[in-house]
């Protein structure tokens, strides 16, 4: 009996591999007349892995704020505070030249909001004031770059706020990941209990109920019955007209109970922002469909 079930398994695994191979090789046709450098990386129930244009470093942009997120959580649960954590905005946390749905809200500052509304702010809306006002309360970039990597990774860097990348472009490229390293984040945040309970479970709802981005990852997933939590980072163009990054990144629960972490970073894109989202959404298809179908 062991002898049977030690064959079925290596058939099993072996069966994941050749679809990974499969759905790789997918991806690699349909990115041949693209425009733009685009990493992918997915790892399926855990363990089959595949990546894509992987040995490249991909400006975060915004998906730093996931990163910023585990690291002001874990600082909370070594203090014993909550989510629910009064935090004071002054007039100069809101600068004014930069996207900030928060700064809109409240145009004159001096206003008091728990962290949960800060962090809803950061991951579901992206908000660039959020994020800076968080740094500054949590140790800044380093403390965030030093956060993950006790977690043991090491293939990333996050050295810059968004007001230093408003202030010089070019110090996007500071903050960086490869997508393999991204998901293997997503990993330890699904897998294991980092924070208090009540604190993983706020952040893993609040990525569940992001507002932006719907056109990228999650796009092709409507009417699936899969569920998505997700995060996105976009940048502005440069001089050339190129799309610094226009990221997405996130991980997918099936109705059966199977489930997948994916990243895809679009760097240097020449398409238009429309298309560059398409691209992210095309290949999330393709990796949905290649899923769903191989159980």
């Amino acid at each position: 009996m062991k002898r049977y079930f030690f064959f079925f398994l290596l058939n099993f695994l072996g069966g994941l591999g050749l679809c990974a191979q499969d759905l790789k090789q997918s991806i690699l046709h349909y990115l041949t007349d693209k425009q733009a450098e685009v990493g992918v990386a997915v790892i399926f129930n855990g363990t089959d892995t595949l990546t894509v244009n992987n040995d490249n470093r991909y400006p975060l942009m915004s998906v730093v704020k996931f990163h910023q997120a585990l690291a002001v959580a874990d600082t909370l649960t070594a203090l014993s505070e909550t989510v629910d954590h009064k935090v004071l905005v002054t007039p100069e946390d809101l600068k004014p030249n930069t996207y900030s749905p928060m700064r809109d809200r409240y145009p004159q500052g001096n206003v008091t909001l728990p962290l949960r509304t800060l962090l809803e702010y950061t991951l579901q809306q992206s908000d660039n004031n959020a994020c800076d006002l968080l740094f500054r309360l949590y140790g800044g970039p380093q403390a965030t770059d030093r956060y993950i990597r006790s977690l043991g990774l090491t293939d990333f860097a996050v050295q810059v706020t968004e007001d230093d990348m408003h202030r010089d472009t070019q110090t996007c490229y500071d903050n960086w990941s490869t997508p393999l390293e991204a998901v293997r984040l997503l990993e330890i945040f699904l897998k294991k209990p980092l924070f208090a309970q009540p604190i993983q479970e706020f952040l893993k709802t609040t990525l569940m109920e992001c507002e932006i981005g719907t056109d990228r990852l999650p796009a092709p997933l409507a009417g699936t019955g899969a569920r998505i939590g997700h995060k996105t980072g976009t940048s502005d163009q440069d001089a050339s007209g190129r799309w610094t990054a226009i990221n997405d990144m996130g991980f997918v629960l099936l109705p059966d109970g199977r489930y997948y972490t994916i990243a895809v970073f679009v760097k240097h894109s020449r398409e238009s922002a429309e298309n560059t989202a398409r691209i992210i959404a095309d290949i999330s298809r393709l990796v949905y469909s290649s899923f769903s179908k191989n159980r």
